[in-house]
């Protein structure tokens, strides 16, 4: 019978032919003065590597930043929605916005179209009522508070590595090196990770970027 016919309802969520994929290790670290995001430079369509050296750290406003994961064009879409929103709030009420309204606006816009984006969110940042604070964003549109975050097809890989050396209030250099190491023992295991680690150092007064290029990257045991 014809009404007896099941029409396969489409999967918005796998990649489309050609699509490109952030197949990636995206990061956030909460230290005593501030945030540090970090993520490897791999951008991959299939097996493909279509860009060695992504810059997958986004800013969305003076002090808050964002990780992007999942496909290529859902996030940066997401993430120029809100950086226009944010933009709009700190024009109309004459002062920065904050990271939780930031995380906000990032679960609203993943929630309410979680059918059709492959998104995943790491949100770092400081503002002035919460000071460095971070939030993740899952791919459902569930928004977390975390002292450090990880996502990305290489994050399956350090859960043990952060859970064991992850400490509250550490230093600058001590996350700067913690991130590091996190994202390079990544890399080195994730076939869809790799290339250079860029970093973002962000605090009340100034944000930094750290590059570290393929051949100083952190080495560990390779078997």
């Amino acid at each position: 019978m014809k009404g007896d016919i099941q029409r396969k309802k489409p999967n918005y969520r796998e990649m489309k032919p050609g699509e490109v994929d952030l197949g990636t290790t995206i990061m956030a670290v909460r230290y005593k003065d501030g945030v540090i995001v970090g993520a490897d430079s791999r951008t991959t369509t299939g097996s493909y590597i279509a860009n060695r050296v992504t810059d997958k750290l986004t800013i969305v406003h003076d002090r808050i930043f964002c990780c992007r994961s999942g496909s290529a064009a859902d996030t940066q879409a997401v993430a120029d929605i809100v950086h226009y929103y944010l933009q709009m709030f700190a024009m109309t009420e004459g002062e920065p916005p904050t990271v939780k309204a930031a995380a906000a606006l990032f679960q609203e816009l993943c929630y309410s179209n979680k059918d059709q984006l492959s998104a995943g969110i790491i949100v770092g940042g400081w503002d002035k009522y919460e000071g460095p604070s971070v939030y993740s964003i899952v791919a459902g549109g569930s928004v977390h508070k975390q002292p450090f975050a990880i996502g990305g097809s290489g994050s399956t890989y350090i859960y043990g590595y952060c859970d064991a050396n992850f400490k509250d209030d550490m230093s600058r250099e001590e996350a700067i090196q913690f991130t590091k190491n996190s994202i390079a023992l990544a890399m080195s295991r994730d076939g869809s990770s790799g290339g250079v680690i860029r970093l973002a150092v962000i605090t009340k007064d100034k944000v930094e970027r750290i590059f570290t290029p393929g051949d100083k990257l952190p080495t560990f045991w390779e078997g």
